[in-house]
C-alpha cells in the first residue's frame, strides 16, 4: 500500500471515530424518540410526522450547506459546527415535559445534521478517491454502525437499571447520559481538524479531471426517482418502535435492543455491499433494495420474532442507503463541485423520505396491511428502475 493510501486508510478510521461515537449518540436516541413521544402523548400520526420533518429538514437543508461547502471551501468549520448542534442537543431531551418540546429538538437535532453532513461525506470522499468509494464509504458506515449498536444497547442497560423510577424518567435518565459520547466525538473530530487541515490534498487528481460537473442525464433523473422511491416507503424507527410499544410486542428495555439488531445487520451489510459495488456496480443497489423491501411485513406483526425478522431486514436496506447511494454520488462529480451534489441528492433524497413517512403513518393509522402493500410496492418499484439505470449505462 502507497503512502497516500496508508494516510487515507487511517484517515477514514479516524472519521470513522467520530461516526462511531456520535452514532452512540443519537442513534442511542433515536431507538428510543417513538416511545417517548408516544408515552409525552403524542399519537402515530405526531410520531411519524415528525419524524418525517425532522428528515425533511435535515435532508433539504443539506442542498444549501452543500453549497455553501463548495463556495467557501471550509469543510471542518461545517462539520464541527454541525456536530455540536447535532450532538448536544441530544442530553435536553433529559429535560422535557411535553411532546411538543421534545419534537422541537428532535428536529433541530436533524438540523444539525445537515450543517455537518455534505462537509462530512466530501471530506470522506476525497480519501475514497484513494481507496475506492464503494469500499470507503463502507468502511466509515461499518464504524458508524458500530456505533449505532453500542447506543441502542447502552440505552436498554441504562433504562433497565433505571426502571424502578417509572418508564418515562427512566428514558430521561437515558438521555441524560448521552453527553458523554457527543463531547468525545467532538474531541475527536477537532483532532482530526488540527491532523487534515486540508483533506482535499487527498484528492487523485485524475478523478477530478474525469468529470467536471454532475451529468443530469436520463440516468441521473432515473436514479433520483429509484433512490426517492427507496425513501418513500421506507418506514423510520420512530414508527416501528411506536408499533411495538403501543401493542406491548417488548419490553420497554428491548425495544432499543431491536434497533441495536437493525445496526448490526446495517455494518455488515454496508461492507459487503460497499466491497460489491466497486466490483459490480450499480446493481448491487437493486439486490439490497429487493432483500430489504419486504421488511415491513415482518416488523409491524404482532410477535416479537417477526419484529426481530424485520429489523434485520430493515438494517439491510440501511446498511445500502448509507454507503452505495453515496458512493454513486461520488463517481459522477468532481471534488470543486461534491458538496453542492451531496447537497442536492439528500435533498431529493429526504423530501421523499417526508412525504413518505406522512404517508406510512395515515396508512398505520387506517389500517396496518396498507402500509405494508404501499411500502413494498415502492421498493420493488425501485429495483425495476434500478434495473434500467444500469441497462441504460452500458
Amino acid at each position: 500500500m502507497s503512502s497516500s493510501k496508508k494516510k487515507a486508510f487511517y484517515f477514514v478510521l479516524l472519521m470513522g471515530l467520530v461516526s462511531l461515537f456520535s452514532d452512540i449518540t443519537y442513534e442511542g436516541a433515536r431507538s428510543l424518540v417513538g416511545p417517548y413521544l408516544g408515552l409525552l402523548g403524542a399519537s402515530a400520526v405526531i410520531v411519524s410526522a415528525v419524524a418525517g420533518l425532522g428528515e425533511l429538514l435535515g435532508y433539504t437543508l443539506r442542498y444549501l450547506t452543500g453549497k455553501l461547502v463548495d463556495k467557501t471551501k471550509k469543510y471542518w468549520f461545517f462539520a464541527i459546527l454541525g456536530y455540536s448542534v447535532n450532538l448536544l442537543v441530544i442530553p435536553t431531551l433529559a429535560l422535557t415535559r411535553h411532546w411538543t418540546l421534545a419534537a422541537l429538538l428532535i428536529v433541530l437535532e436533524r438540523v444539525g445534521k445537515a450543517l455537518r453532513k455534505p462537509a462530512k461525506d466530501t471530506i470522506t470522499s476525497f480519501a475514497g478517491s484513494q481507496l475506492g468509494y464503494g469500499t470507503t464509504f463502507a468502511l466509515e458506515e461499518f464504524l458508524d454502525q458500530i456505533g449505532a449498536t453500542i447506543g441502542p444497547f447502552i440505552m436498554s442497560i441504562t433504562i433497565a437499571q433505571n426502571i424502578q423510577l417509572g418508564t418515562i424518567d427512566s428514558y430521561r435518565r437515558a438521555f441524560s447520559f448521552l453527553a458523554f459520547p457527543a463531547l468525545i466525538t467532538i474531541g475527536i473530530i477537532f483532532i482530526a481538524r488540527v491532523l487534515v487541515p486540508e483533506p482535499e490534498k487527498m484528492e487523485k487528481e485524475s478523478v477530478s479531471s474525469k468529470s467536471s460537473q454532475i451529468k443530469f442525464d436520463k440516468a441521473f433523473y432515473a436514479y433520483l426517482i429509484a433512490i426517492s422511491l427507496i425513501a418513500f416507503g421506507f418506514a423510520d424507527f420512530a414508527l416501528i418502535g411506536y408499533h411495538v410499544q403501543k401493542f406491548g410486542i417488548l419490553s420497554p428495555a428491548l425495544i432499543p435492543t431491536t434497533y441495536m439488531i437493525a445496526m448490526i445487520i446495517d455494518a455488515f451489510a454496508a461492507l459487503i455491499f460497499g466491497r460489491l459495488f466497486d466490483k459490480f456496480g450499480i446493481n448491487i443497489l437493486a439486490l439490497s433494495t429487493f432483500i430489504a423491501a419486504f421488511y415491513s411485513i415482518f416488523a409491524f406483526s404482532q410477535t416479537s420474532t417477526n419484529v426481530f425478522i424485520g429489523a434485520a431486514l430493515w438494517g439491510i436496506g440501511m446498511g445500502a442507503q448509507e454507503s452505495i447511494m453515496k458512493a454513486t454520488i461520488a463517481k459522477l462529480v468532481s471534488k470543486e463541485v461534491r458538496g453542492t451534489a451531496y447537497g442536492f441528492f439528500n435533498a431529493v433524497f429526504g423530501i421523499a423520505w417526508f412525504v413518505g413517512s406522512a404517508f406510512l403513518g395515515l396508512m398505520y393509522s387506517i389500517g396496518v396491511k396498507y402500509l405494508m402493500a404501499l411500502s413494498i410496492a415502492t421498493q420493488l418499484s425501485a429495483v425495476v428502475v434500478i434495473f434500467y439505470i444500469s441497462k441504460i449505462k452500458k
